[in-house]
């Protein structure tokens, strides 16, 4: 797989959302490239950081406008594992980077076209490329899975306190 392809640097953000994963958080990964060179990295941590802002975009966008000494991260291509929210979209807009790709569509949130389409809209001052569904099975799969193990845990806490609560030996045949 040539290092400068869409599937390379979606898997580099895969890699980046298994990390979010591991902190507890939505998995969601993000990697702003620059000339074939990564600029930026991010991962979900709002919970963590105790940060509503802590999108995995975010933090990308973030670090690419310190390495480049610019808000304006122009010829810019962000990788993210799943469709920005409107908050992602906005700030994408504003650092006026070139080209979007993104895995999973977000059907509640999405604000690259599933829910609502910021990005492309007409009114913008900006417009930039997008290229949505790189690698969307790996992407959504990754998701899933999570929410899936979060439900299964929560599950099993609920039962757990049921216990916890009921009294134990309570045989009383007086």
């Amino acid at each position: 797989m040539n290092d400068n392809s869409d599937e390379f640097w979606m898997n580099h953000a895969l890699r980046l959302a298994r990390r979010a994963w591991d902190e507890g958080e939505v998995p969601v990964g993000a990697v702003l490239v620059h000339n074939g060179q990564v600029i930026g990295e991010g991962w979900n941590r709002p919970i963590g950081h105790h940060d509503p802002t802590a999108h995995a975009e975010i933090m990308a966008l973030r670090q690419g406008g310190k390495v480049l000494n610019n808000y304006r991260l122009l010829e810019t291509t962000l990788y993210v594992t799943l469709e920005p929210c409107v908050m992602c979209a906005g700030a994408m807009i504003h650092g006026r980077i070139g080209r979007l790709v993104y895995g999973a569509c977000d059907q509640k949130t999405g604000a690259a076209g599933s829910l609502l389409d910021v990005i492309r809209h007409p009114g913008m001052n900006h417009q930039m490329q997008v290229s949505s569904g790189v690698l969307d099975t790996r992407c959504t799969a990754m998701l899933s899975d999570f929410f899936r193990q979060r439900r299964a845990e929560k599950k099993a806490q609920r039962q757990q306190q049921k216990l916890a609560a009921s009294p134990v030996g309570s045989t009383d045949r007086s």
